[in-house]
Protein backbone atom coordinates (compact mmCIF):
# COMPACT_ATOMS: atom_id res chain seq x y z
CA UNK A 1 0.00 0.00 0.00
CA UNK A 2 2.78 2.42 0.82
CA UNK A 3 4.54 1.87 -2.53
CA UNK A 4 1.12 2.57 -4.06
CA UNK A 5 1.06 5.80 -2.57
CA UNK A 6 4.78 6.93 -2.60
CA UNK A 7 4.70 6.98 -6.41
CA UNK A 8 1.87 9.20 -7.25
CA UNK A 9 3.50 11.56 -4.88
CA UNK A 10 6.98 11.44 -6.43
CA UNK A 11 5.65 11.80 -10.20
CA UNK A 12 3.91 14.83 -8.53
CA UNK A 13 6.76 16.23 -7.55
CA UNK A 14 8.18 15.87 -10.30
CA UNK A 15 5.54 17.54 -12.76
CA UNK A 16 5.45 20.69 -9.78
CA UNK A 17 9.18 21.09 -10.23
CA UNK A 18 9.92 21.08 -13.40
CA UNK A 19 8.10 24.19 -15.06
CA UNK A 20 10.58 26.21 -12.49
CA UNK A 21 13.35 24.25 -13.44
CA UNK A 22 12.64 25.00 -17.53
CA UNK A 23 12.55 28.54 -16.69
CA UNK A 24 15.65 28.73 -14.63
CA UNK A 25 17.40 27.43 -18.04
CA UNK A 26 15.99 29.32 -20.25
CA UNK A 27 16.47 32.52 -17.98
CA UNK A 28 19.75 31.63 -18.30
CA UNK A 29 19.99 30.77 -22.37
CA UNK A 30 18.22 34.18 -22.51
CA UNK A 31 21.36 36.04 -20.52
CA UNK A 32 23.72 34.24 -22.59
CA UNK A 33 22.88 34.62 -25.46
CA UNK A 34 22.60 38.35 -25.31
CA UNK A 35 25.92 38.18 -23.56
CA UNK A 36 24.93 38.77 -19.77
CA UNK A 37 27.41 36.01 -18.68
CA UNK A 38 26.75 36.34 -14.98
CA UNK A 39 23.27 35.58 -14.82
CA UNK A 40 23.26 32.62 -17.29
CA UNK A 41 25.94 31.42 -14.64
CA UNK A 42 23.76 32.47 -11.69
CA UNK A 43 20.81 30.73 -13.15
CA UNK A 44 22.85 27.31 -15.03
CA UNK A 45 24.60 26.83 -11.76
CA UNK A 46 21.81 25.80 -8.86
CA UNK A 47 20.66 23.29 -12.14
CA UNK A 48 24.14 21.84 -13.20
CA UNK A 49 24.81 21.01 -9.50
CA UNK A 50 21.08 19.49 -9.65
CA UNK A 51 22.54 17.12 -12.58
CA UNK A 52 20.70 18.50 -15.51
CA UNK A 53 23.09 18.07 -18.27
CA UNK A 54 22.39 20.94 -21.05
CA UNK A 55 23.46 23.41 -17.40
CA UNK A 56 26.70 21.12 -16.97
CA UNK A 57 27.51 21.40 -20.75
CA UNK A 58 26.71 25.44 -20.81
CA UNK A 59 28.34 25.82 -17.74
CA UNK A 60 31.78 23.86 -19.36
CA UNK A 61 31.24 25.68 -22.50
CA UNK A 62 31.82 29.44 -20.20
CA UNK A 63 34.25 27.81 -18.10
CA UNK A 64 36.46 26.75 -21.43
CA UNK A 65 35.92 30.04 -23.44
CA UNK A 66 36.32 32.48 -19.88
CA UNK A 67 32.70 34.12 -20.38
CA UNK A 68 31.46 35.67 -17.12
CA UNK A 69 34.67 33.38 -15.40
CA UNK A 70 37.98 33.01 -15.43
CA UNK A 71 39.17 30.55 -18.03
CA UNK A 72 39.51 27.22 -16.34
CA UNK A 73 40.30 23.88 -18.31
CA UNK A 74 40.21 21.78 -15.14
CA UNK A 75 36.70 23.44 -14.36
CA UNK A 76 35.50 22.96 -18.27
CA UNK A 77 36.53 19.15 -18.10
CA UNK A 78 34.24 18.40 -14.65
CA UNK A 79 31.18 20.25 -16.08
CA UNK A 80 31.44 18.38 -19.74
CA UNK A 81 32.31 15.05 -18.14
CA UNK A 82 29.26 14.92 -15.68
CA UNK A 83 26.92 15.80 -18.56
CA UNK A 84 29.03 13.60 -21.42
CA UNK A 85 28.51 10.80 -18.64
CA UNK A 86 24.49 11.24 -18.93
CA UNK A 87 24.91 10.78 -22.91
CA UNK A 88 24.65 14.37 -23.57
CA UNK A 89 26.09 14.29 -27.32
CA UNK A 90 27.41 17.77 -27.37
CA UNK A 91 29.50 17.65 -24.01
CA UNK A 92 30.84 14.11 -25.22
CA UNK A 93 32.22 15.99 -28.64
CA UNK A 94 33.20 18.65 -26.48
CA UNK A 95 35.14 16.47 -23.87
CA UNK A 96 36.85 14.81 -27.19
CA UNK A 97 38.44 18.07 -28.05
CA UNK A 98 39.56 19.12 -24.60
CA UNK A 99 41.43 15.39 -24.74
CA UNK A 100 42.67 16.11 -28.16
CA UNK A 101 44.14 19.43 -27.19
CA UNK A 102 45.07 19.07 -24.08
CA UNK A 103 43.31 21.12 -22.08
CA UNK A 104 42.39 20.49 -18.62
CA UNK A 105 43.32 16.76 -18.66
CA UNK A 106 46.57 15.30 -20.20
CA UNK A 107 46.57 15.13 -23.70
CA UNK A 108 45.11 11.40 -24.60
CA UNK A 109 44.34 10.87 -28.29
CA UNK A 110 42.61 7.45 -27.28
CA UNK A 111 40.29 8.84 -25.26
CA UNK A 112 39.61 11.96 -27.16
CA UNK A 113 38.74 9.61 -30.06
CA UNK A 114 36.67 7.12 -27.62
CA UNK A 115 34.11 10.31 -27.20
CA UNK A 116 34.38 11.62 -30.22
CA UNK A 117 33.01 8.08 -31.58
CA UNK A 118 30.44 8.03 -28.70
CA UNK A 119 29.04 11.15 -29.60
CA UNK A 120 28.92 10.24 -33.19
CA UNK A 121 27.34 7.00 -32.28
CA UNK A 122 24.41 8.61 -30.44
CA UNK A 123 23.21 9.79 -33.80
CA UNK A 124 24.41 13.39 -33.10
CA UNK A 125 26.99 13.43 -35.98
CA UNK A 126 26.38 17.37 -36.65
CA UNK A 127 26.40 19.28 -33.91
CA UNK A 128 25.92 22.37 -34.67
CA UNK A 129 25.36 24.57 -31.49
CA UNK A 130 28.77 26.48 -31.99
CA UNK A 131 30.82 26.14 -35.18
CA UNK A 132 33.51 28.22 -33.88
CA UNK A 133 36.74 26.90 -35.59
CA UNK A 134 39.81 25.74 -33.13
CA UNK A 135 43.26 24.75 -34.25
CA UNK A 136 44.60 21.09 -33.07
CA UNK A 137 48.08 20.59 -33.59
CA UNK A 138 48.07 21.60 -36.87
CA UNK A 139 45.24 20.92 -38.31
CA UNK A 140 41.76 23.01 -38.16
CA UNK A 141 38.72 21.25 -36.95
CA UNK A 142 35.03 21.89 -36.33
CA UNK A 143 34.36 22.74 -32.35
CA UNK A 144 31.09 20.96 -31.72
CA UNK A 145 30.09 20.76 -35.38
CA UNK A 146 31.12 17.42 -36.85
CA UNK A 147 31.63 14.22 -34.45
CA UNK A 148 32.85 11.70 -36.83
CA UNK A 149 34.76 14.46 -38.57
CA UNK A 150 37.14 15.66 -35.33
CA UNK A 151 37.23 11.37 -34.71
CA UNK A 152 38.83 10.83 -37.76
CA UNK A 153 41.31 13.43 -37.60
CA UNK A 154 42.52 12.22 -34.32
CA UNK A 155 42.47 8.98 -35.62
CA UNK A 156 45.01 10.10 -38.32
CA UNK A 157 47.42 10.96 -35.16
CA UNK A 158 47.10 7.42 -33.81
CA UNK A 159 48.05 3.75 -34.15
CA UNK A 160 45.71 1.05 -35.28
CA UNK A 161 45.77 -0.58 -32.06
CA UNK A 162 45.42 2.82 -30.50
CA UNK A 163 42.00 3.34 -32.36
CA UNK A 164 40.85 -0.26 -31.44
CA UNK A 165 41.70 0.45 -27.72
CA UNK A 166 39.53 4.03 -28.07
CA UNK A 167 36.93 1.73 -30.33
CA UNK A 168 36.92 -0.77 -27.15
CA UNK A 169 36.70 2.02 -24.33
CA UNK A 170 33.62 3.67 -26.07
CA UNK A 171 31.60 0.26 -26.33
CA UNK A 172 32.56 -0.19 -22.41
CA UNK A 173 31.70 3.20 -21.75
CA UNK A 174 28.47 3.07 -23.31
CA UNK A 175 27.68 -0.17 -21.78
CA UNK A 176 28.24 1.21 -18.66
CA UNK A 177 25.76 4.13 -19.85
CA UNK A 178 28.97 6.49 -19.62
CA UNK A 179 29.98 6.22 -15.55
CA UNK A 180 33.42 5.89 -14.90
CA UNK A 181 34.48 6.55 -18.34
Amino acid sequence: MNRLLILPVLLLTLLVGNPAFSADYQKGLTAYESGDYATALREWTPLAEQGYADAQSNLGAMYEKGLGVPQDFKTAVKWYTLAAEQGYASAQSNLGLMYAKGQGVIQDYVRAHMWFNIAASSGHENITENVSVRRMGGVFIGFNKNAVTNRDIVAKRMTPADISAAQKFARECVRKKYKGC
